[in-house]
């Protein structure tokens, strides 16, 4: 009988047929911000590759909690995964008690899809030029500017409270439901400020319509050559950007996150997604589980840290 139990799970695992149907892919926040471009940017050559509809569902609210909490309970069998970032699997895990799931025990790594720097950016009437001018009115004028982000616990709140937490000033946060609403009032003047990824910046800055002043890259984006990183003004060390990786609920069979990520590899890596990710200055990745697996490890040890002394909270 053992032998027999050994041949039906061999049998089991060689019939592994995937995918059967269409796969959801799960972003939680709402339309219009750089999440939702690497989504559907990898989503369409997917769609090509696995010959079913891989489509992306938003699913904003609760710093993410909310659409964790639905994909923690799917079925593990790939056809529903999520997008990860810093904030659902690096941040809340520090800043939000009683989550309904473990983000290290309830899901499983595939792959990380990309890193996009962070650009901080001003309104136009704000009375800064450049980012020591904007440090410094903002000293000058504690509490009186907004900036605004797609949401708590969002790259962007996290990179504009890191900034705050190494200059020194005070500016308050206005949380939004996606990257398009806050950019919609910040482009209105209703917010003096923000940080979010190229994708969702660019059309702004170069129309005019917003000032960029610094980049949390170590290194100058070609799209913005004349922008000083944060590092070179004068905060050594200093580095953020956005990341995004696909998940699946934990307990999926390891055949299919292998082949999920050996597609994501090569969707990554098509001349759509390739041309897209250099235009928004967005590295590509596309390493094994394992990869992802260790990369979150040492966000989640960075942003702990970073968490506790700038003390992010809930909003």
């Amino acid at each position: 009988m053992a032998l027999w139990g050994c041949f039906l799970m061999g049998l089991a695992h060689a019939d592994v047929t995937w995918p059967s149907k269409a796969i959801r892919f799960v972003v939680p926040f709402a339309p219009g911000g750089t999440s939702e471009i690497v989504a559907r940017s990898v989503a369409a050559e997917l769609t090509k590759q696995l010959g079913v509809s891989v489509y992306v569902e938003n699913k904003p609210g609760g710093a993410g909690v909310t659409a964790m909490q639905d994909v923690a309970k799917a079925a593990p069998d790939g056809h529903t995964i999520i997008l990860g970032h810093v904030g659902t699997l690096a941040v809340n895990p520090y800043m939000l008690k009683n989550q309904p799931y473990d983000v290290n025990k309830d899901f499983m790594p595939v792959t990380l899809l990309a890193k996009v720097p962070n650009v901080f950016v001003i309104h136009p009437d704000v009375p800064a030029k450049n980012f020591k001018e904007f440090v410094d009115y903002a000293k000058k004028n504690p509490g009186q500017l907004n900036y605004g982000s797609a949401g708590n616990a969002s790259a962007g709140h996290l990179a504009m409270e890191y900034l705050k937490l190494v200059t020194g000033m005070y500016i308050t946060h206005i949380p939004y439901r996606g990257t398009g609403p806050q950019l919609t009032d910040l482009l209105a003047g209703r917010t003096q400020a923000s940080s979010a990824g190229m994708p969702a910046l660019g059309a702004h800055i170069r129309a005019g319509k917003l000032r960029a002043i610094a980049v949390g890259t170590t290194q100058r984006i070609a799209a913005l050559p004349d922008v000083p990183t944060i590092a070179e003004l004068g905060f050594k060390d200093f580095e953020t950007a956005q990341w995004y990786g696909i998940l699946t609920p934990a307990g999926t069979p390891p055949e299919i996150v292998k082949r999920l990520q050996e597609e994501s590899y090569k969707a990554l890596r098509s001349s759509a997604v390739t041309e897209r990710f250099a235009t928004d200055n967005a590295v590509g990745g596309g390493g094994p589980s394992s990869d992802f697996a260790n990369f979150i490890k040492n966000e989640q040890r960075i942003w702990s840290d970073i968490v506790k002394r700038a003390q992010i909270k809930p909003d």
